[in-house]
């Protein structure tokens, strides 16, 4: 792989940026309006403008970092951290336009994206788990009964949350139900 598109910005950017150098790999920036003079952009052997400064018309257009890879003959995208670097559809999206997605494979990442289902993988493997449900639980009584058994504190964390929502510590009964209804919300 002769050249990679980092699909991120800042700090970030800049440390895969320098690390692809060292390895004697051509580097392509990305950049919305705000971030045109930035370290990353101007530390790029090229730099592609991917939009406006809100993320969601920049940073987060998988269709236009995909062909600003194509366009600048990129061999693959870094995506970094945050912004779609846990997105299935733009790995698999990157796949399928004949580049190479620089981390874990889409498949990947739909598993491990839903707790209840990563739970289920790793428990084929026989791989140690922390003790608790590994299904969806509504019913407040059966979770009571099951944190009762593992003993307090514990970690409520709902299914769908990611980033750190969605998760709350319970140190005794008397916040439980607060609690699971906080994590569910925040999910």
């Amino acid at each position: 792989m002769d050249k990679v598109l980092v699909a991120n910005r800042g700090e970030i950017a800049l440390r895969i940026m320098r690390t692809l150098k060292k390895m004697g790999i051509a580097t392509v920036a990305i950049y919305s309006d705000a971030d045109r003079l930035s370290p990353h952009v101007l530390f790029a052997d090229e730099a592609v403008h991917v939009g406006a400064p809100a993320s969601s018309e920049s940073y987060l257009r998988g269709d236009r970092i995909i062909k600003a890879a194509l366009d600048t003959g990129a061999k693959g995208i870094h995506p970094g951290y945050g912004f779609l670097s846990e997105n299935a559809e733009f790995a698999q999206k990157v796949e399928d336009a004949g580049l190479i997605f620089i981390g874990p494979g889409p498949e990947s990442m739909r598993i491990m994206g839903s707790k209840l289902a990563a739970k289920e993988c790793v428990k084929k493997y026989n791989i140690p788990m922390v003790p608790g449900l590994d299904k969806a639980v509504d019913d407040i009584n059966l979770a009571k009964k099951v944190a009762s058994e593992i003993g307090y504190p514990i970690l409520i964390k709902a299914s769908a949350g990611g980033g750190g929502k969605g998760m709350r510590v319970v140190h005794d009964e008397r916040d439980f139900e607060e609690q699971m209804k906080r994590a569910g919300s925040e999910a």
